[in-house]
Parts: C-alpha cells; sequence; structure tokens
C-alpha cells in the first residue's frame, strides 16, 4: 500500500504542477488535470482493492485458526476432546515423569436415565454442568477431556505420591455425585473411574486410556460411585487382544 502511493503521488503532483503553470496551453492544461484526476481515481480504487484483500486475507486466516481450535474442542462442553488430549500429552511427555502421571476414566452412572426421564436437552445440560465441576475439582496444570457420551478423561501430573490419584479420584466421585439443578429439577447421577498409573504402564497415552478402561469396567460391575487402579492383569488382556 505504501508502495504504491509512492509510485502514484509523484505523478499526480507533477501533472498538477504542469496543468498550473502560467505557459501551459489552454488545451495542456485541461488534459494534464484531466491526466492527474484519472491517475489519482485509480490510485483511491487500488488501495481500496488493495485494503480488501488484506481483510480477506486476515479474516481468512482467524477463520481457519477458529477452526483449527474448534476441533480439538468439544462443542458441548468446551472441553478438550481427544484429539486435544492427546497434543497435550505429547507436548508435555517429555518433561513428565512417568511415576508422576494417572489417567483417570471417568463414566457417569445414571445418565441414560436422566436422558430417559427429562430429555437430551436436560441430558446436555447435566454434561455441561459435569464439565464444570470437574474442572474446579482438579488442579490447573491437570487435563480435564470429553472423549463423548457421558465419558471423561483427567490426565493428572506431577504427582507428589501415587496416593495423589487415589484422593482425586475420591473427590471427583464426591463432586459429581451431589445433586443438580436442571431446568428447576433436582438431578442426581454418580461416577465410576477407573484409574492407570504411568509408573505402571509408561507414557503412553493409548495404552493407559485402554488399561484405565478395563480398570472402570471392574468399577462399574461393583456398583456406583466406586473406582479402581488398572492392573498388570488388565495390560495382560490387552497384550493377549492384541496379538490374537
Amino acid at each position: 500500500m505504501i508502495s504504491l502511493l509512492m509510485a502514484t503521488v509523484p505523478t499526480v503532483a507533477a501533472l498538477a504542477w504542469h496543468a498550473s503553470l502560467p505557459n501551459a496551453i489552454a488545451l495542456h492544461t485541461q488534459l494534464f488535470a484531466t491526466e492527474a484526476m484519472l491517475v489519482g481515481l485509480i490510485a483511491i480504487l487500488s488501495l481500496n482493492t488493495v485494503h480488501h484483500l488484506h481483510c480477506s486475507a486476515v479474516l481468512h486466516l482467524v477463520t481457519q485458526h477458529d477452526l483449527a481450535l474448534l476441533a480439538k474442542f468439544d462443542a458441548l462442553t468446551g472441553l478438550p476432546n481427544r484429539l486435544m488430549l492427546r497434543e497435550r500429552f505429547q507436548d508435555s511427555v517429555s518433561a513428565l515423569q512417568s511415576d508422576g502421571v494417572a489417567l483417570h476414566y471417568v463414566d457417569l452412572d445414571g445418565f441414560k436415565s436422566v436422558n430417559d426421564l427429562h430429555g437430551h436437552p436436560a441430558g446436555d445440560a447435566l454434561l455441561r454442568e459435569v464439565a464444570r465441576r470437574m474442572e474446579k475439582t482438579v488442579r490447573a496444570g491437570d487435563t480435564v477431556a470429553r472423549l463423548g457420551g457421558d465419558e471423561f478423561v483427567v490426565l493428572q501430573t506431577d504427582l507428589g505420591h501415587p496416593d495423589e490419584a487415589q484422593m482425586l479420584a475420591r473427590r471427583l466421585i464426591r463432586d459429581l455425585s451431589a445433586p443438580y439443578l436442571i431446568d428447576g429439577k433436582s438431578v442426581l447421577v454418580a461416577a465410576s473411574i477407573g484409574i492407570a498409573m504411568a509408573a505402571d504402564f509408561g507414557l503412553d497415552l493409548e495404552r493407559l486410556l485402554s488399561c484405565a478402561d478395563c480398570a472402570l469396567y471392574r468399577s462399574k460391575s461393583r456398583g456406583k460411585g466406586q473406582f479402581n487402579f488398572a492392573t498388570s492383569a488388565d495390560f495382560g488382556k490387552l497384550s493377549s487382544a492384541a496379538a490374537a
């Protein structure tokens, strides 16, 4: 844009100057004045075009950036989705110590009944409130993600002691089991949790998710509001299934 101004302004000024000379022929005066106006008009139109192209390019970049972010977050709750969970895990894996990482696989007990009894809008409102409670329960450095449906994951890092994973699981079960007020109605659900420790299974996100899912299955089979840790037997079952 500046280059365009530098190129056109001297031309317009020169034409205008020639038109104003006392000894300029009348026809030349009119010609120079007309040329100056035309060059100036072209410059103005060009500036508008450049400005429009610049705005379009900026809008395109912003839109692309927004779409890239949307692809990594859950549309309903605003939580990171599986893609963002994987990205955050990979970004921090080099700085993580395996004995300081726990992955909690959280599933709501009774969520289907809420959907059936109160309808899907109420179920969506409940999921949003569950997400908010989970974010308040974990520490700022931990990640809460929604995998889909009523399944959530908490990536707990920087554990000073393995017992901290158990303590967080108890807090999550307590906080998520408190009554919810949805559309003026009191709603109750519970939470079951499966926990996989990186100290036992390594810093591999998919392996941790699979092992935590096995532990979650055991938790749900024992009733509502339970948590269990993944064991070497869970890993053995997964290895056997993969080899089959």
